[in-house]
């Protein structure tokens, strides 16, 4: 990046003061070193390509990466009888990764990572039991982790969400039930849209192919 591209974003990001308002009471103007203003148009791009170095150290192991936002995960396939093959590889990555994080004034939370072995149920006795290092923490893998709202069980029968899906649909149908001669019919359908129907569409697609029971 260079011209007149590279002197917007500097303009954006440096110069920038911060002071604290209550009532007419009011701090002195600090200069803001790091960060962009939350909410703003450009937050999203320049996270973007502040992460975007952490591909390259997550794919130099042979793993695929996936980000969305502040959500890191890692993928990896292999056979089940070399699953513990795959494990120093992720342990390997994810001190990588830290590293890489702290370097640039991030940090790897290991109090929410999650490890995941996926294969069918007929193999599930055949994958390791064992914790996963993270730097100095052990990760004992799950039988579900949750996906961006979608639950996916290890042999990803979908059963955990829709499971959950189906109760959080009934709950809201008894709410609603309680008071539906209070409301008009529009207004009543109107609530089951937003509030039952959209917890069935939500990532709806995760279901295709499953069985129909």
């Amino acid at each position: 990046m260079s011209g007149a591209a590279l002197d917007w974003f500097q303009s954006y990001l440096t110069s920038r003061l911060e002071c604290v308002r209550r009532g007419s009471a009011r701090s002195t103007h600090k200069t803001v070193r790091f960060g962009v203003p939350q909410g703003s148009v450009l937050g999203p791009v320049l996270f973007i390509l502040y992460t975007a170095g952490l591909i390259d150290h997550i794919e130099g192991y042979g793993l695929n990466p996936h980000l969305c936002a502040d959500d890191t995960q890692i993928e990896g396939s292999c056979r089940p009888g070399s699953a513990n093959q795959l494990q120093p590889t992720l342990s390997a990555c994810l001190d990588e990764v830290s590293d890489w994080m702290l370097s640039n004034r991030l940090q790897l939370n290991t109090a929410k990572t999650e490890m995941l072995w996926c294969s069918t149920t007929r193999r599930q006795n055949h994958l390791p039991s064992v914790a996963v290092r993270v730097r100095e923490n052990h990760v004992l893998p799950s039988t579900t982790v949750r996906d961006l709202g979608v639950l996916i069980d290890s042999n990803v029968a979908m059963w955990s969400h829709v499971s959950r899906t189906v109760s959080g649909c009934f709950a809201e149908l008894r709410q609603l039930r309680s008071i539906r001669r209070l409301v008009s019919d529009s207004v009543f359908h109107s609530l089951v849209v937003s509030l039952v129907m959209s917890r069935l569409d939500y990532c709806n697609a995760t279901l295709a192919e499953l069985p129909a029971s």
